[in-house]
């Protein structure tokens, strides 16, 4: 199993410590990286990436290696700390750049096998939302399972967290654990999924938002009964 960690901030705390403890669970090949460090390039709104090909983005050389390391991930794991009750900043910047992969322009039919999981801690509130900033990502790229792991830890390092939350962190990770490893290779996306791609076919079909996503789909045969799933 290739496991892809994508940390929304740099230093290794409680988010970080929980992403890996799940990752060790899953066991494989865990790829990491983290922001800013491995790439803190802000989205410029230039929309090459949607009127023309990703390859055009001014960052795309930086980001690729992490676009590379997405598509041979069995696992998706984003993971970042709470704040002002959303992801990092980083993080931020990081989605921005793959719009062009949503659903309504150009995904990628691997995303529709694969396996999400977001993390978020806190010190007080704010998890739910953060985990959403993520997820919503995951979601519109096709990831076809997605796991939410939230965390109040009470505490502003890990290792200020109690034996209680740890051990609060340890049945949630093999819960979850256990049900992405029992998914592995059948994994296929719910009926939310397949009706969005279904509302983005249609669009695609009667209008499209520009040539290259209408090309895109008919190259992948999805304007007609074919699937990224199938």
């Amino acid at each position: 199993m290739n496991i892809i960690i994508i940390h929304g901030q740099s230093h290794q705390g409680s988010t970080c410590q929980i992403a890996r403890i799940l990752a060790k669970k899953l066991g494989g090949e865990v790829k990491e990286f983290f922001l800013p460090r491995d790439f803190g390039e802000f989205c410029v709104g230039c929309t090459q990436c949607f009127t023309k090909t990703h390859t055009a983005c001014p960052h795309y050389e930086k980001l690729n290696p992490i676009t590379e390391a997405i598509d041979r991930a069995d696992v998706i794991i984003l993971a970042s700390p709470v704040y002002v009750y959303h992801a990092t900043g980083a993080m931020k910047a990081f989605l921005d750049h793959y719009g062009w992969r949503w659903m309504v322009h150009r995904p990628d039919e691997r995303m529709f096998q694969k396996q999400g999981v977001v993390i978020s801690t806190a010190a007080g509130a704010g998890t739910k939302t953060t985990n959403r900033d993520m997820e919503d990502s995951l979601f519109f790229w096709g990831v076809a399972k997605i796991y939410r792991i939230g965390v109040t830890v009470s505490a502003v390092n890990w290792n200020a967290v109690t034996g209680k939350k740890r051990a609060l962190i340890e049945k949630a990770t093999d819960a979850i654990a256990s049900r992405i490893r029992s998914g592995a290779g059948r994994i296929k996306p719910g009926p939310k999924t397949r009706f969005w791609f279904s509302i983005m076919r249609m669009i695609q079909k009667k209008w499209g938002f520009n040539q290259a996503d209408m090309d895109y789909w008919k190259e992948k045969g999805w304007l007609g009964s074919r699937r990224p799933w199938s």
